[in-house]
């Protein structure tokens, strides 16, 4: 069963990504300064190589957030919501921060991606809380 979580919770947190970056896709196009085709959308939209990274890292993520919630005996979705956040917030986020402020990357593309963190691993959290 910890594998089966463990997916479906990395396919959760990648589903609100698609979401997320919807939402947020036009201050993200700006401020990541990603090279953009001639319909305004990545030059690499249509490649997989981005997504299978983005798969494989979160798949990565939540199997070791599974490891540490099994130790710390977290077993309920409030928990494991709680401390995806948690991890997310004061783990994830601020490394991004730290990326960007060396890079000279804007405020903003600092809260997008940030905010994905934090939401993508409560999101995450809160699937390995209910297996």
């Amino acid at each position: 069963m910890g594998y089966l979580a463990v997916i479906i919770g990395a396919a959760a947190s990648f589903a609100f990504g698609a979401f997320w970056y919807g939402v947020f896709s036009d201050a993200w196009k700006t401020d990541s300064k990603v090279p953009l085709d001639d319909d305004k959308n990545p030059q690499n939209m249509r490649s997989p190589v981005p997504y299978v990274i983005c798969a494989v890292s979160l798949v990565l993520v939540a199997g070791m957030m599974r490891h540490n919630f099994a130790t710390a005996g977290i077993d309920t979705f409030g928990k494991g919501l709680l401390s995806g956040a948690g991890i997310g917030l004061f783990f994830v986020a601020p490394w991004v921060a730290l990326f960007n402020g060396y890079a000279m990357q804007s405020m903003r593309l600092t809260l997008i991606n940030g905010g994905y963190a934090t939401i993508g691993c409560a999101i995450m959290g809160a699937v390995l809380g209910l297996f």
